[in-house]
Order: structure tokens, then sequence, then C-alpha cells
């Protein structure tokens, strides 16, 4: 769920109080996106659960669904965010080294360490597996980090998702459940790159047009993605009541090893505290909706349950991180 350049907010003003105007409007804005997105994503996922029958045959729908998704993505970027990739390639790539070596392995630690069955072991690290999480770039600003370096390692991650995403998949799920990665690759490029790249010409053809739709694209892609998790919680609803639990803890080792793993990166590669910040984001926050489509498509419902649950928890999770991180900035 991404917003539209917040770390340009408050630049280039000649009246300081005008600046700080915006900042704040910015950061109400921004905590309202990433107050209400968890909660739209929790009120779907109960009504999945406890209506499921409303579901049924939705699930054909979950690719096109997060098509939309990486659309409203991919037309939200200018060239500014490639011509940060190329300000800053060693942060760049350390941020997607980070993020594609410690969400995979820390996956695959947590299925061995819970012993969780096949089914549920595959989801957790088709997780660990996906590109970085739509809500990233929004959590980086709450918590005063390096919006920029956000951005571009979130641009690349999911750039290369297709050629990244099916391989490690392969290597560490293969274990649990058969694997198609050739499928597997054909899946991520329809509903992820070609959107994003269709999303990011139709802004370069109608850049003015476009401007007068950004604020409505956050709402979109979080009401989307709510749909994708109820429908995601519908299809394993009777399996919930008995792995909910065990799928929770996993979902909260996941995602919280993954905030400070990514973090310490930062670090360890002397970044620097604004960027070690948008680093932890960008390891722990996943694009969970593309996990769930993948793991609908070619595991089971079952499978997309660590997805749908990581959909909500780390929205929460980034969101109370980002206020505790601001405040000790402040």
């Amino acid at each position: 769920m991404r917003t539209e350049r917040p770390q340009r907010l408050g630049n280039n003003r000649g009246d300081n109080n005008r600046g700080n105007s915006d900042d704040a409007g910015g950061d109400r804005s921004a905590r309202r996106a990433v107050t209400v997105f968890p909660i739209l994503v929790l009120a779907a996922g109960a009504l999945g659960l406890l209506l499921p029958g409303s579901f049924t045959g939705w699930s054909e729908s979950v690719p096109y669904l997060l098509g939309v998704v990486m659309f409203c993505m991919g037309i939200t970027m200018t060239p500014e965010d490639f011509r940060g990739v190329a300000k800053r390639p060693w942060a760049v790539a350390l941020g997607l080294v980070a993020h594609y070596v410690i969400m995979p392995g820390l996956g695959w630690a947590i299925a061995h360490l819970l012993d969780l069955p096949p089914q549920l072991a595959a989801g957790v690290i088709l997780v660990g597996c996906a590109p970085s999480g739509t809500a990233s770039n929004v959590v980086t600003y709450l918590a005063r980090g390096d919006v920029a370096l956000s951005v571009s390692v979130a641009t690349v991650s999911t750039l290369v998702a297709p050629l990244v995403t099916p391989p490690l998949t392969l290597l560490l799920a293969g274990e649990y459940l058969p694997v198609d990665a050739g499928s597997m690759v054909t899946d991520i490029l329809k509903t992820v790159l070609l959107p994003v790249l269709a999303g990011l010409v139709v802004r370069l053809l109608a850049g003015r047009f476009v401007e007068r739709a950004l604020p409505v694209l956050p709402w979109l892609s979080a009401l989307t993605i709510s749909v994708i998790v109820a429908v995601v919680v519908a299809g394993s609803a009777d399996a919930i009541k008995s792995a909910a639990g065990l799928v929770f803890v996993a979902v909260v080792l996941h995602n919280g090893l993954g905030l400070a793993l990514g973090y310490g990166a930062g670090r360890i590669g002397r970044l620097g505290e604004p960027a070690s910040r948008a680093m932890a984001f960008e390891v722990g926050m996943q694009n969970s909706g593309l996990a769930a489509s993948l793991a609908t498509a070619h595991f089971s419902p079952l499978a997309a349950l660590p997805a749908a649950v990581f959909s909500v928890w780390h929205n929460v999770s980034g969101a109370v991180t980002a206020a505790w991180l601001s405040r000790r900035g402040r």
C-alpha cells in the first residue's frame, strides 16, 4: 500500500511554517493509512472465516486482484525511483541481498524449528521468498527512516521477483511439496511485473491525470488486498481453527526476526541510522498478497494461511515499531 513520495513532504519550501504544516499533514495521512489498513485486513479475514461460503469460487480471481495492487504500485513510480538506485547502488544491493537471504532463510529455519506440516511449512517459506511489502515505504516514513532507499529497494526487489522467488522457493520448500518453478515464473510475470510496468507506462504517458488519482490509490490497494485475504481465509477456514495458533507463532517469529536482522544488516553495512531503519522494514515486511496468490495457485488454500496472517501482523508490528523508532529518534 504505497503512498506517493512521502520523502518530498516539506522539501524546497520557502516558508518553514508551511513546510511544518505539510509534514504534519503527511504524518497524519500516512498514520491513517497504516492504521486503517490492518483493521481492514483483519475485518476481511474475520469475514472469510465466519462466512466462507460467501467466497466460494473466488479463488481464481486472486491473481487478477493482485494485478490491480501491483498496477497501483507501478502507477506511483517515477524516474526518480530508478535514479535513486543509480545514486546508491551499494546500499540498494545490500538491501536486496539482505531481503532475499534473511527472510527465505528465516522461513526455512522456522519451518524446521516448529516442525510445521508440509503445507504450512511451504507457505511460510513462500512468504519469505516474496519481494518487499507494499506498505514498507510508508512505515519507513513514519519511523523517520530513509524513504528514498526504502522505495529503491522495494522497486528492485519487485522487479527481480520473477527471477528470484521461484528458484528460492524450489530450493527451500521443495523438500516439503513439489514446486513448479517455471510455472511460478510465468505467474509472477503476469501478476506482478506486467501490471507494474503497465502502471509505470500510464504514469509516464498521462502523468497530469494520474496526479489527481494518486490520493485514491493507497485505499484502492488496501481494499483489494483485504478482498484477497478474505478469499484466502475462506478457502482454509476449516483448517484455521486447528492451525491458527501455530501459524501465528511462526509469523511473529518470521516478521520480528526479519525486522531485527534487517536493521542489523544496515548497521553492519555502515549505512547510518535512517538507512538502517529503512532496511529493517524492507527486510521484515513482505508482499504477502503475492505469497497468498502463489500459495493458492501452486500449493493449496492451507499453504496460503501464513501469508494471510502475515498480511495483518506485519502491518501492525510495522506501525508499532515505526512509532517506537520515531520517538527514539526525537
